[in-house]
């Protein structure tokens, strides 16, 4: 059996070349960097916003999947033509992911973008330093 193999093999090892490992700037602690107060604001803006947003998506992707299973009657209600509430609220999960999609990138960009990029210039002029 080869090495190759062999389940037991060390994976953990260490590159043949020393030069092509990835290393991180000599002098800059990122686990330190976590701890700077605009890095722990950047993490609570989004945080803030993605996770009741997320959770709202949910419950109404989840809603609308019981409906379609429980409630066939209800999912079949006709509103104009063959168009039927289903169809409607089906269509509605397509235009929420899109809304949702706007509504988050137009809040990165007022909110989080320019802290993440001051935070950015901040790691470069530090890492520039050491």
């Amino acid at each position: 059996m080869s090495d190759e193999s062999s389940p037991n093999r060390d994976t953990t090892a260490p590159p043949a070349d020393p030069e092509s490992a990835p290393r991180a700037p000599a002098g800059l602690d990122y686990r330190e960097e976590e701890k700077d107060p605009a890095f722990v604001e950047l993490k609570r803006r989004h945080r803030s916003f993605v996770f009741p947003l997320t959770i709202v998506f949910l419950l109404w992707y989840f809603g609308y999947v019981i409906l379609a299973a429980y409630a066939h009657d209800f999912m079949a209600t006709p509103v104009f033509g063959v168009i039927n509430i289903g169809l409607l609220l089906g269509f509605g999960q397509f235009v929420s992911t899109f809304v949702i999609t706007m509504t988050y990138v137009s809040f990165a960009n007022r909110k989080l973008d320019p802290l993440a990029a001051q935070i950015r210039t901040d790691l470069e002029s530090k890492e520039s330093v050491a």
